[in-house]
């Protein structure tokens, strides 16, 4: 079985679940998991972990993310962006410095509405089975994490910026909360996710140019823990997952024998507890 990760960049028009599907036929096992939903719409960082790293999925869908959105002003619609259903229209009125103003003071924590064509589920059912059946639902919210919003290019009818955003965090949700923030609609037109943790777009791999061959990343290009040399005593206990002691104060660190990485282990209290075995 092949055990790694990939960092790819995702391709308008696919489901992440379709990248997924595909790397599945290519590597010939079913243990792969993604990272990060990304909308079809939506292109650039996919994370997806091969064997035993899909153990480590929950804790790479949980990194920050960036991304450069553009948002087309003056219409709504079911689905937050522009392959959804036109729900209204309005005349752009905005000026350039009150949208300039509304990025700058939008707040950088607050609770976001779940979009309704989304897959978080309410009460087992998936929020966009409900849209499609035109059932009526309440939809959640979510604490979210917004950082360096900034504008790159602005256009009468039209916005991209760049954005740094805390897990499951909806940039079309943000889209619309940013254009209310200005008293305008806006969907979203177009999104690429440029970074999740330390994986950038510039290190990921075109979907088609993946085959069974292509290498596999592993817990160095994900994480850059401090190394802790341990003995073989010490090895012996971390193959069998037990809680270890350890020479350091450090948070997380990869520990290490004979300069392999045999795990990374993290401080609780005064022992360490494994996180994920590579070995």
């Amino acid at each position: 079985m092949k055990d790694g990760v990939l960092f790819i960049n995702k391709p308008s028009g696919l489901t992440s679940r379709d990248v997924v599907n595909k790397i599945v036929k290519i590597y010939q096992t079913k243990k792969v998991g993604h990272t990060g939903t990304l909308d079809p719409l939506a292109t650039g960082v996919l994370i997806v972990c091969l064997g035993k790293y899909t153990k480590l999925v929950e804790e790479l869908t949980s990194k920050e993310k960036e991304y450069i959105a553009t948002m087309q002003l003056g219409i709504e619609t079911d689905t937050l962006d522009t392959t959804g259903q036109v729900l209204k229209t309005k005349e752009v009125t905005v000026s350039k410095e009150k949208v300039l103003k509304s990025f700058k003071n939008f707040p950088t924590t607050y609770m976001q509405t779940v979009p309704l064509y989304s897959a978080v589920k309410i009460n087992g059912k998936k929020l966009y089975e409900y849209a499609r059946e035109k059932e009526t639902v309440s939809l959640p919210k979510r604490e979210v994490t917004i950082k360096n919003l900034n504008i790159i290019k602005y256009e009468e009818k039209e916005i991209t910026f760049k954005v740094t955003v805390s897990k499951g965090t909806y940039i079309r949700s943000l889209i619309k909360d940013l254009a209310a923030s200005f008293n305008e609609l806006a969907v979203m037109s177009a999104l690429t996710r440029t970074k999740q943790g330390n994986v950038s777009l510039a290190e990921c791999l075109d979907l088609d140019q993946i085959t069974s061959n292509s290498p596999l990343k592993t817990i160095k290009d994900l994480f850059s823990y401090p190394e802790v040399t341990v003995d073989e005593e010490t090895k012996k206990k971390v193959l069998n997952g037990n809680i270890i002691k350890l020479n350091t104060t450090e948070p997380r660190v990869f520990v290490t024998y004979q300069k392999t990485i045999l795990a990374i282990y993290e401080k609780q209290s005064s022992f360490y507890h494994l996180v994920f075995k590579n070995c």
